[in-house]
């Protein structure tokens, strides 16, 4: 499968879901600190909120992000593996100025991000 159709996938299944799903299996996979910071929420306990089906909806720019990050998680996990994903969004980037992917989700630099993805993808042998 090509990278642009791996990218391509993503993007749909994260359309698909609603940001209540979204933040819960960010929630999941991260842990609500690192999706408060993604996110650029100073709560910590905010995604927790976020993740109940009932509870508050995520402001335009906050699910903006939340989004963006669903789709890197899914993308890469899916290639990878859970533990690969979560180091991404943890280390520090090469293709984003040595920053975090958390760093870049929460700056909104989400072309960056994406081909910061794509990026690793690639590197794989197997696709």
């Amino acid at each position: 499968m090509s990278i642009e159709s791996i990218i391509s996938s993503g993007h749909a299944r994260t359309a698909r879901l609603d940001i209540h799903e979204i933040v819960r299996r960010l929630n999941t996979h991260l842990g609500a600190t690192l999706v408060a910071a993604l996110s650029g929420s100073k709560d910590r306990k905010l995604p927790h909120k976020w993740a109940k089906p009932d509870g508050p909806q995520p402001g335009p720019t906050f699910e903006k992000r939340l989004r963006l990050a669903h789709r890197a998680w899914v993308n890469i996990a899916d290639a990878e593996t859970d533990h690969v994903a979560r180091a991404w969004f943890i280390g520090g980037n090469p293709f984003l100025g040595e920053d975090t992917p958390v760093t870049a989700i929460r700056e909104d630099r989400d072309k960056a991000v994406m081909d910061a993805v794509a990026f690793l993808l690639e590197d794989r042998q197997d696709l």
